[in-house]
């Protein structure tokens, strides 16, 4: 990829893509286009096969200062109509985020603020540096914070109480009291990007049909109505697993003292 490139993907380990939004000048702030490719980005990476981890991340100081001035300059002033599709075309890239077939890790090493928060909620772990910091700015500029999936994700986060004081008041919450309240798995002391990516690799070092099961599951269960039904979408799962040359693999493994080689099948 071009250092030019708003997004940059690269390969730190084995079956793991480090996907980093590459505008530092601007605190990575997201264009219409950036936008455009970030969605691409993730497209490509759930059409991946081989593909078993990814890691988003900010360059710089930040991981994504929100929308870029250009974008929310013309808010106002846009016709509904034409203000709405934009709306649709800007939350793409979160929902494809979140739709990557694989676990996805936020390594929030600066400011996520406004949408830079709903690319981090888009994640499955979130691991915060010291620096990290989640802004939810949206009602001091006007806007709801009911926008790119934040109102559906953060509760399910943090809880509804926690989730309403911070959007509410236009709030900020820094790298402590974010892994208090559940919003990000824990603060990491050091490099962040490091710790993703390692953590990244220990999730691809497992069966990668299982991986793929257990984050299915996990997102499908967030909606269903009781544990009954939930049972019956877990017993599916299951039973899916055991039919996998995978899973002979890892008993054979465990079995012989020895580590596992998976080959998705």
């Amino acid at each position: 990829m071009a250092e030019t490139d708003t997004v940059v993907v690269t390969t730190p380990s084995e079956g793991v893509a480090l996907v980093t939004l590459n505008n530092p000048e601007r605190m990575n702030s997201l264009t219409l286009e950036t936008l455009d490719r970030l969605e691409a980005v993730a497209r490509e990476l759930d059409a991946d096969a081989s593909l078993r981890a990814v890691v988003v991340t900010g360059s710089g100081r930040a991981f994504c200062s929100g929308l870029d001035l250009s974008v929310l300059g013309t808010l106002s002033g846009n016709p509904t109509p034409l203000q709405l599709r934009l709306q649709e075309r800007a939350v793409r890239p979160f929902v494809a985020v979140r739709d990557v077939h694989v676990p996805v890790i936020a390594a929030v090493n600066g400011p996520a603020v406004g949408a830079g928060i709903s690319l981090a909620l888009a994640a499955d772990i979130r691991l915060a540096g010291s620096a990290a910091a989640f802004v939810a700015g949206f009602t001091r500029i006007g806007l709801s914070a009911g926008d790119l999936g934040v109102s559906w994700l953060l509760p399910r986060a943090i809880g509804y109480g926690a989730a309403a004081e911070l959007v509410f008041t236009g709030g900020q919450l820094d790298a402590t009291e974010s892994a208090r309240l559940g919003l990000v798995n824990r603060v990491v002391d050091g490099d962040v990007v490091a710790a993703a990516v390692e953590l990244a690799a220990r999730i691809a070092a497992n069966s990668p049909s299982a991986v793929r099961l257990s984050k299915s599951a996990l997102k499908a269960n967030l909606e269903i109505p009781s544990y009954a039904a939930a049972i019956e979408l877990e017993n599916r799962g299951q039973v899916l697993a055991t039919r996998t040359e995978d899973m002979a693999e890892a008993i054979a493994a465990f079995r012989e003292k020895r580590d596992a080689v998976f080959t998705d099948r």
